[in-house]
C-alpha cells in the first residue's frame, strides 16, 4: 500500500520492506487520505496505514517510540489495530545551527507538522524551537491557514482556536493587517499549498516534484544551511539593486538637465550615461565575490 504513496515516510517503509525482501500483495481500491495515511483492500479486507485512529488502540511500544521523538505509523485491518511501524526521522546535523542563526538574525522560527505532539516537542527541543512556536498534528489544509495567520501576527492560542473555523478564520484575517513576511521550507506533497501561500516558498530538491514546482526557491543540495545562504544572498542582492538605482538616479537627475541647458558637451553627457550603465553592471558583478 505504501508503494503507491509519494510521502517520504511511505518511501522509507517501502525501502525497508525491500531490504527485508518482504513480498508485496496486490492492493485494490487504493485511496490516499490527505494528512492521515492510505487505505486499500487486500484479499477482500480493508486495510489502513497511517495515523492513530483511536487513542484506545495505542500501546506501550508505540508510546515509548513517540516519547523518543520517532514517528509511528499504525496498521489496521478493518477496525482492528495490527501493529505499528516506527520511523526514526533523523535530525540533520545542521538543523540546530540553522535555527540558531535564523533566530540571531531576528527571524522567528516555527515548526508546523502533521506528526504527533510528543514527537514534535522532542525534535523542537533538540533543534532549539520553543514550544509556543510548535504546531503539531496539523492537517495539510490547516498549514496554509496557520501561515496566513502568522503573517497577520496572531498569537498561537488564537490561531489554534480559529484555524478550524472557516468563518472565524476569514473574520480574523479581515480584522488584522498583515505585517510579517513569512518563508516556508518544505519537501512533501502536502506542503505544496502552503509553499504557494507563503511570501517565499523554499523546497528541497530531495522532496516531491509538486513541492519544487510550487516553491519560489529550490535548494539543490541536502544541506539545510543553504537556506541561510539563500537568505543572506537575497539581502545582499537587494542592497545592490538599491545602490544601482541610487547611482542611476543621480546620473540622470543631475546630468540630463545640465546637458539639456547646453552647459556641458553632449559627448561628455553621453559618456556619463554610458558610465552610469557600466557602474551598474560592475556593481552587480561584485555579487560574485561575496562569500555567503
Amino acid at each position: 500500500m505504501e508503494s503507491f504513496s509519494q510521502d517520504t515516510i511511505a518511501q522509507a517503509v517501502v525501502k525497508k520492506a525491500k531490504e527485508l525482501k518482504i513480498k508485496s500483495l496486490k492492493v485494490k481500491k487504493f485511496k490516499s487520505l490527505t494528512g492521515f495515511g492510505v487505505e486499500g483492500e487486500i484479499w477482500g479486507k480493508k486495510y489502513y496505514v497511517g495515523k492513530l485512529l483511536n487513542e484506545k488502540d495505542d500501546f506501550l511500544t508505540a508510546k515509548k517510540a513517540k516519547s523518543e521523538g520517532k514517528t509511528v505509523v499504525y496498521v489496521y485491518e478493518e477496525e482492528k489495530v495490527l501493529g505499528a511501524i516506527v520511523v526514526a526521522d533523523m535530525i540533520k546535523n545542521e538543523a540546530a545551527t540553522l535555527v540558531g542563526e535564523l533566530k540571531k538574525s531576528g527571524i522567528d522560527v516555527y515548526m508546523i507538522t502533521g506528526d504527533n505532539r510528543q514527537t514534535a516537542l522532542t525534535v523542537g527541543k533538540e533543534i532549539g524551537i520553543s514550544e509556543e512556536n510548535i504546531f503539531a498534528q496539523i492537517l495539510p489544509k490547516e498549514k496554509e491557514k496557520i501561515v496566513r495567520m502568522i503573517k497577520n501576527n496572531i498569537n498561537k492560542k488564537e490561531i489554534l482556536k480559529q484555524v478550524q473555523d472557516d468563518k472565524q478564520f476569514s473574520l480574523i484575517l479581515n480584522r488584522d493587517k498583515e505585517n510579517k513576511v513569512v518563508g516556508f521550507v518544505g519537501d512533501g506533497v502536502n506542503d505544496a499549498p502552503v509553499l504557494a501561500t507563503s511570501d517565499v516558498g523554499i523546497a528541497l530538491s530531495t522532496g516531491t516534484d509538486i513541492a519544487m514546482e510550487t516553491a519560489s526557491v529550490t535548494i539543490v543540495n541536502k544541506n539545510l544551511l543553504t537556506v541561510l545562504k539563500a537568505i543572506n544572498l537575497s539581502k545582499k542582492t537587494l542592497r545592490t539593486i538599491k545602490l544601482n538605482l541610487f547611482w542611476a538616479f543621480v546620473y540622470n537627475v543631475i546630468l540630463i538637465p545640465v546637458a539639456i541647458t547646453g552647459k556641458i558637451n553632449p559627448i561628455l553627457a553621453s559618456a556619463a550615461m554610458a558610465f552610469s550603465s557600466i557602474s551598474v553592471v560592475v556593481n552587480s558583478l561584485l555579487l560574485k565575490r561575496i562569500k555567503i
